[in-house]
């Protein structure tokens, strides 16, 4: 069974900074393309960005409004998905999760980010 699950969420004034976790099990974490997604309040799932397996060299891709503040990256010796978000704005806010595509179609319970002075 696919497992993930999200943490390091909070609230953020703006400029500040969150690093997300996302823990993985029940599928051979190395081989996968990872994605984080997010949902504002009262609009759809978003994607924000996409990391490849790493074969032939890692590759990162990502939303334009995030580019330059957030980071993605990954540790495969413990199954692990990150999300550095720096410079956080207010329409940063919402539930962010990891998931197996870039749909959100497998993607964990979520945690929620908070950007507000």
């Amino acid at each position: 069974e696919v497992q993930l699950v999200e943490s390091g969420g909070g609230l953020v004034q703006p400029g500040g900074s969150l690093r997300l976790s996302c823990a993985t099990s029940g599928f051979i974490f190395s081989d996968a393309w990872m994605y984080w997604v997010r949902q504002a309040p009262g609009k759809a799932l978003e994607w924000v960005s996409t990391i490849s397996n790493g074969r032939g060299g890692t590759a990162t891709y990502y939303l334009d409004s995030v580019k330059g503040r957030f980071t993605i990256s990954r540790d495969n010796a413990n199954d692990t998905l990150y999300l550095q978000l720096n410079t956080l704005k207010n329409e940063d806010t919402g539930v962010y999760y990891c998931a197996r595509d870039r749909y959100g179609s497998t993607r964990g319970q979520g945690t929620q980010v908070t950007v507000s002075s």
